[in-house]
């Protein structure tokens, strides 16, 4: 496991834009407001040829109204007790506060390597404050300005000072199946995720919208490797009030692009809103493998599988061809079943079939249903070939695209279903005329 870096404070220091800072991206959402890092945050970064793991954590607070707060110190407990170094952060412009003396006392019975990083100098005339901050007895420290980048290497150095440089590894790549968690906020991601890995790594609570930054949680299931992505519920747009709401819809995008499965938790209480057809289409325009997870269904009775599958069917034509699977995050009900159907869904995305096989497909869809004629003319097609995987891209070559109708070309595309499944993956037929290839050429 390679070296980690907690960086652990009050709420509102700046701990996220000291995350993002020393990641050199924007990993971490970075917003005024208290409380907005909940989650620990988990991101690889390097300094002097030295690679390591930077974990963010939420603010403590014990006094904090913020109905999340024994979850956010109990997380930060978890990052302090798993790190090699620790990054306390004070506010230079509030100074000193009784907050700050109490965690620098809780941080210092670790015994690890402390730095303190008094943030929020961003003018040499203010270096002056952090004299005041010599009372909580932390022997390193350093004026920063994590939204400058002041002192972040001269940080980096206190901070790694004296670690046995020996335990130096290769930056994990967190190699295996990348699966995004997606879904409304409130339908059971986080327990999910939590009843996955079998670890309270995300914080979990019955109020919607606790997750707001994305999660990459490298795991092992039967000694296949899989990355988990716990998104941000997606909101409403109208519901979109807050800043940081705005970015956490951004951050689910990103992690279903970034993924190569995703499950899309729905609550078997609401079924399939306007919402989820939402997410659905985003994860077919992204070229994603998809399956279906119905949530909650302890708390149902007298609902039938097949209802829901009738409802998927005639709600999103991308998701009734997506393996669905019923379950109860909170109890484990089917979690056994997951993976297999996640492991079907890779397989799928990256399946071939050959090109005489298509071919011969081809000619039995044209003679069971020949296409229509329009305007006295006919679709006629040449022949069928897979160009890509990841998602699975055919091309049909045909004489004129324009003579391709909606309802025939859905045809073909369900009879391919029907004949090959691809079940979880999402299509892309492309229609190649006679004049299109001879202008290749």
């Amino acid at each position: 496991m390679k070296p980690i870096l907690a960086i652990v404070g009050r709420p509102n220091v700046g701990k996220s834009a000291l995350f993002n800072r020393i990641c050199g991206k924007r990993v971490a959402i970075v917003d005024e407001a208290e409380g907005v890092t909940r989650d620990r945050l988990y991101a690889e970064a390097e300094a002097f040829g030295f690679s390591f793991l930077v974990v963010d954590t939420g603010g403590i607070d014990p006094q904090s109204a913020d109905q999340f707060q024994e979850e956010i110190r109990r997380q930060a407990e978890i990052a302090i007790e798993e790190a090699d170094a620790i990054v306390m952060v004070v506010d230079g412009k509030i100074g000193f506060t009784d907050l700050d003396h109490r965690l620098a006392q809780l941080l210092l019975k670790t015994d690890k390597p402390l730095t303190l990083a008094v943030n929020k100098i961003d003018d040499p005339s203010h270096e002056d404050l952090v004299h005041e901050f010599y009372r909580l007895g932390i022997s390193r420290m350093l004026p920063v300005s994590a939204t400058q980048g002041t002192n972040i290497a001269e940080l980096l150095e206190f901070a790694w000072k004296g670690f046995k440089k020996s335990r130096k590894v290769a930056p994990p790549t967190f190699p295996g199946t990348k699966i995004s968690v997606v879904g409304r906020p409130n339908v059971g991601k986080s327990t999910l995720v939590n009843a996955l890995i079998q670890e309270n790594r995300c914080v979990v609570s019955p109020i919607p919208g606790t997750t707001r930054d994305s999660v990459d949680i490298p795991f092992l299931v039967n000694e296949k490797e899989y990355v988990l992505i716990d998104t941000a519920g997606i909101r409403r747009k109208k519901a979109e009030h807050e800043v940081v709401d705005k970015f956490a819809a951004i951050r689910t995008e990103r992690a279903i692009e970034r993924s190569d499965v995703c499950l899309l938790v729905l609550d078997v209480q609401d079924g399939v809103t306007t919402q989820e057809k939402r997410i659905a289409k985003q994860i077919e325009a992204a070229g994603k493998g998809c399956i279906v997870l119905l949530n909650k269904w302890d708390l149902v009775k007298g609902f039938r599988m097949e209802h829901c599958q009738k409802a998927l069917q005639e709600e999103s034509p991308f998701l009734a061809h997506c393996p669905l699977l019923v379950i109860s995050a909170l109890n484990g009900r089917n979690l056994d079943k997951l993976f297999e159907k996640i492991d079907a869904v890779k397989e799928a995305m990256n399946k071939r079939v050959s090109t005489p096989e298509l071919n011969k497909f081809v000619e039995k869809a044209i003679q069971a249903y020949h296409p229509p004629m329009l305007q006295g003319k006919r679709l006629r097609i040449y022949y069928m070939t897979q160009v890509e995987t990841s998602p699975p891209k055919f091309i049909l070559f045909v004489n004129k695209p324009d003579l391709m109708t909606d309802p025939y070309k859905r045809y073909l595309i369900n009879q391919f279903r029907e004949h090959y499944s691809f079940a979880g993956a999402p299509l892309t037929l492309e229609l190649r005329g006679k004049q299109e290839e001879k202008e290749k050429e």
